[in-house]
């Protein structure tokens, strides 16, 4: 199926695409319970002869055309998030969310609709016998919540066979038609950190008599950070950044207990797994000398996305043309967190950011209740997404070792 094909296919299906986005924009689900937004995927799937498996709790994959193991091909998977935030919508338009307290505030209501136009025109090129390979649509659940669906679905198999990986994310600073693009981290392992330090506590005119928490959470919040910084390679952008800060009730009292908790980032995946060492580390030793009793507790979120090149090109190639030359720009590093790093742990593959910003218009931000997206970049995703399966698909590059193929 030609490039000019795909783009007639996907403007065929358009009306269909943003109507059911807007579906899923009014219904949406917090992780985990994504049911109606799983059932409405796959009713639409059985409705193109396809047959959907659902995945553990909610979410589904969907394989399309022959298997890795018949052709001796790869299998290419297209991943999209069901999930929405449990935050207000702000949206004024009739498609706003009908569910108090949660919305699409991070565009997964696109990246859903995007996947299953793209999974739609490559089931008629199968059906033509026009794909190359195996192709699995996966809609995983929860990937707002840490450390994420991806986990779960890999966990049930979802990416067994599977030789590359690709998805999108809604970037509200890009203009609807272009792709942002960038081989290497694009986006941040993100970590739960909370350290709690206790002591007997007193009165503040006698510090010598007991451990003073105060000064000792202190002393974590200024030199741990700069002791990572030290410790770790700094090129991997490790950051550790402090939200919550805890202890006493009154101006003369040294408090017996206080709790700091924050995040901790990082761009570079070894030097993520080293994080923890050095993070417990530096909390014992900045509060050593001040007689506190030390708990750190590092909750793991998700790994760094880090963008196979292979990968990465394939995409760019696939938005040239079927987006134009000019579609492709590089897109910066973001230090949020995404849980399509735990498919990159199985298979190689790629993420680009998806512009949604109408020209012109305003820049919003994810995450927040007044989020908007210019709907046609349902369209662009589904292009992109459909035509790097079947460049991925035709390329002679066949990975030697197809996992759990």
């Amino acid at each position: 199926m030609t490039a000019d094909r795909v783009n007639a296919r996907v403007d065929a299906l358009d009306d269909e695409l943003v109507a059911l986005r807007r579906d899923i924009h009014a219904h949406p689900e917090v992780g985990r319970t994504e049911r109606r937004t799983t059932d409405l995927v796959l009713d639409r799937l059985r409705a193109a002869g396809l047959e959907p498996q659902r995945l553990p709790g909610t979410g589904l994959i969907c394989d399309i055309g022959p298997g890795a193991v018949t052709t001796g091909r790869r299998r290419i998977a297209l991943r999209a998030d069901l999930d929405a935030l449990p935050i207000p919508d702000e949206c004024t338009e009739p498609w706003r969310s009908t569910v108090p307290g949660v919305a699409h505030a991070c565009g997964h209501d696109v990246h859903t609709a995007a996947v299953l136009g793209a999974g739609l025109v490559l089931a008629e090129a199968a059906e033509a016998g026009e794909l190359p390979t195996g192709v699995r649509l996966l809609f995983q659940a929860a990937e707002e919540v840490q450390p994420g669906g991806a986990l779960d679905a890999v966990e049930a198999g979802a990416m067994d066979g599977v030789a590359q990986v690709f998805a999108v994310h809604c970037d509200p600073k890009l203009d609807v038609g272009q792709i942002g693009s960038r081989i290497g981290p694009i986006t941040s392992a993100s970590d739960a950190v909370t350290v709690v330090l206790t002591a007997a506590g007193g009165h503040t005119s006698r510090p010598h008599l007991t451990g003073d928490v105060v000064f000792a959470l202190g002393q974590v919040i200024t030199q741990v950070p700069a002791v990572l910084g030290r410790r770790l390679d700094p090129r991997a952008g490790v950051n550790l950044t402090w939200g919550l800060v805890q202890s006493g009730s009154a101006h003369n009292v040294i408090p017996g207990s206080g709790t700091l908790r924050g995040t901790l980032r990082c761009l570079e995946g070894r030097s993520w797994e080293d994080a923890a060492r050095v993070l417990r580390d530096a909390v014992h030793h900045a509060v050593a000398a001040y007689d506190v009793q030390v708990e750190v507790h590092h909750h793991r979120g998700v790994p760094p996305v880090e963008n196979d090149a292979a990968s990465t090109r394939l995409l760019d190639a696939a938005a040239r043309e079927v987006l134009g030359p000019d579609a492709v720009t590089l897109t910066e590093q973001s230090l949020g967190g995404e849980d399509f790093a735990w498919l990159l742990t199985r298979a190689p593959g790629a993420m680009a950011r998806l512009g949604t910003r109408t020209p012109g218009g305003r820049t919003f931000d994810i995450h927040q209740g007044d989020f908007e997206v210019d709907e046609r970049a349902i369209g662009v995703g589904a292009r992109l997404l459909a035509r790097t399966a079947l460049l991925a698909g035709s390329t002679d590059a066949v990975p030697r070792n197809i996992p759990n193929a």
